[in-house]
């Protein structure tokens, strides 16, 4: 789990999104990859998207697969707990959307995937979630499953060592958004005014 230290840094990170909206971070141990996806008038399936089957664990030990997220949208999110700034600054962005949906909130999910399953178990990644105001849906699981949903969802993933010995992971930071059938419709832009953000987000609830 997060020790003290750890939590406080992070939570400061996500209380300065959250203060700050953008996602403006300097990039350190995350790939700064921008979205290139336009924002469209309306949400629509894309079948040359990325996605797929998958079969992993939630924080509780819940298997969970792409058929049980089926009936709402969602917004996914692939990271690790210990990212020093793109991770928490996203998802502390994701909990801000999610609350200025309102009554819709209710009506889509939001998901973070753990690329560091040699660290994050389910408790770490509880424990990472818990920083946010919202409900997110963490997810884990075996490594070679992990490596198949990440090359399925397009993601690219690639642990680099630190002079100490530990290491940290270059990442695909881009959140990716699913409709309720499980289709691939966009990518969702995390540097986006604040009001077309979510009005993306009600499109694809919409939909």
């Amino acid at each position: 789990m997060l020790d003290h230290r750890t939590r406080g840094i992070l939570r400061g990170t996500a209380l300065s999104a959250l203060l700050f909206v953008g996602i403006n971070a300097t990039v350190t141990g995350c790939s700064n990859e921008a979205s290139t996806a336009s924002q469209r008038a309306a949400a629509a399936p894309r079948k040359d998207g990325p996605g797929g089957p998958f079969r992993l664990v939630d924080t509780k030990g819940q298997t969970v697969t792409n058929e049980t997220l089926k009936g709402k949208p969602y917004a996914i999110f692939f990271g690790f707990t210990r990212c020093p700034d793109v991770c928490p600054t996203t998802m502390a962005r994701m909990a801000l959307l999610h609350q200025k949906l309102g009554a819709k909130a209710n009506k889509m999910n939001v998901v973070f995937v753990s690329v560091d399953p040699g660290h994050d178990k389910a408790e770490d990644v509880a424990s990472f979630l818990s920083m946010f105001d919202t409900p997110v849906l963490g997810l884990t699981g075996d490594p070679a499953e992990l490596k198949r949903m990440e090359k399925a969802y397009k993601i690219y993933v690639e642990k680099v060592p630190l002079p100490n010995g530990d290491y940290t992971i270059d990442h695909t930071a881009r959140i990716l958004l699913f409709d309720r059938n499980g289709q691939f419709v966009d990518t969702m832009d995390a540097k986006s005014p604040e009001s077309q953000a979510v009005a993306q987000l009600k499109r694809l609830i919409d939909a």
